[in-house]
């Protein structure tokens, strides 16, 4: 299930799977940010760095306290727009121009003269020696720290020269445009648009994340999600428990992803959460079951495990584990529900180990989607064996 906490103007949450609902905490200044107006999030282990109106605020204690640097330490400008940071490097985006630091933000070093497409910088992000600079006149590369920049602009494919947030992994770029979000697969040379003829709910996007094919485009009408690489998009807003309909970053770290809104930090967890009931009844072991499996995003390669506890809890012996196949289950599909019927030969050649007074759950998870391997049927069903 997906859970937000919203707590500043980023998002904090948690996806359930079972209501694909999303319900958000904030911080705010009295936890020591700069400002409640965060614009973007960056996320490393317990260290959260929030971009605010009023400066860079960092967090190492997974969002509990912050504390606020500003032009006082070298910033271009308190009104901090985007942020990245890896190892003790931070690079902010500011309204007065890019700013670097490299003793973890005791102190910057501001440019807006060396490429880069406009001293006024939304967003930033890095891989290695190469930075990405959205900026208010293109998107902006460096190759060698942020020492020189050249500049990517709508001629090459961008859906505007306007750029609020820009996302990489491997040789596909991604860049959030005032005029829809730009994809380019070859390292930033060409882009293809994505706009609301592909189900994003504006063409207006704030920022970007993406982790393989699911993307989080954050809009000024909400966070769009793909989980198809951008070919199409589902829209979560305020309805779903985000601080506020205007989400200006996001940013996963593992299996949690960060959404900044002009109304609190959102920040989500994935999981996946079942229903099962056995098909004959509680008493005897069930030669067939039920089970109703809710997702956020439908599971790559997911793993079936069935268990048994003489108590109901640990330990719990493992009856059957592996990928489902067609020959484990019958289902069907209704919107973000799965329903599937195991059948009697998946269950009967393990039966034998079950003993009397048992409960029996019923766990799918998928390791590669970082669906919570922990999540398993909600409501387990007790057995007994004469």
């Amino acid at each position: 299930m997906k859970v937000f906490v919203s707590a500043l103007i980023l998002a904090i949450g948690f996806y359930s799977t079972t209501s694909l609902a999303q319900s958000f905490t904030n911080r705010t200044t009295a936890h020591g940010l700069g400002s409640n107006y965060v614009n973007g999030v960056f996320a490393t282990e317990s260290t959260i760095y929030a971009a605010t109106a009023g400066g860079l605020s960092i967090s190492t204690d997974s969002g509990a306290s912050f504390t606020n640097k500003t032009t006082a330490n070298g910033l271009g400008s308190n009104y901090v727009l985007g942020v990245y940071a890896t190892g003790s490097t931070i690079y902010a985006a500011t309204a007065g121009g890019f700013s670097i630091s490299i003793d973890s933000g005791a102190t910057f070093t501001n440019t807006s003269t060396n490429g880069i497409g406009s001293g006024i910088e939304y967003g930033v992000y890095a891989i290695g020696n190469t930075v990405y600079a959205a900026t208010n006149g293109g998107l902006s590369i460096s190759t060698n720290s942020g020492a020189t920049f050249t500049n990517i602009t709508s001629g090459n494919g961008l859906g505007s020269s306007i750029v609020y947030g820009a996302y990489a992994s491997g040789n596909t770029v991604y860049a959030a445009t005032n005029g829809g979000l730009s994809i380019s697969t070859d390292s930033g040379a060409t882009f293809t648009n994505k706009t609301t003829a592909n189900g994003i709910g504006s063409n207006y996007v704030l920022g970007i994340y993406a982790s393989g094919n699911t993307i989080y485009a954050a809009r000024d009408s909400g966070l769009s999600i793909s989980t198809d690489s951008g070919a199409t998009f589902i829209n979560k807003t305020t309805a779903n428990g985000l601080g506020s309909n205007v989400v200006l970053g996001v940013y996963g770290s593992g299996n949690t992803v960060y959404a900044a809104t002009t109304g609190g930090l959102s920040i989500s967890i994935e999981s996946n959460s079942i229903n099962a009931t056995p098909s004959s009844g509680t008493v005897g072991v069930p030669t067939s079951f039920i089970y109703t499996l809710s997702y956020s995003k439908e599971p790559t390669s997911p793993i079936f495990q069935v268990s048994y506890s003489k108590t109901g809890n640990a330990p719990w012996k493992v009856l059957k584990f592996g990928a489902p196949t067609i020959s484990d289950y019958t289902e069907t599909t209704i919107g973000t529900t799965i329903t599937r019927t195991a059948t009697v030969g998946s269950y009967t050649p393990v039966a034998s180990n079950v003993s009397k007074n048992g409960v029996i759950r019923v766990c799918e998870y998928s390791l590669s989607d970082l669906i919570n391997p922990a999540a398993c049927a909600s409501s387990p069903f007790s057995v007994s064996k004469n």
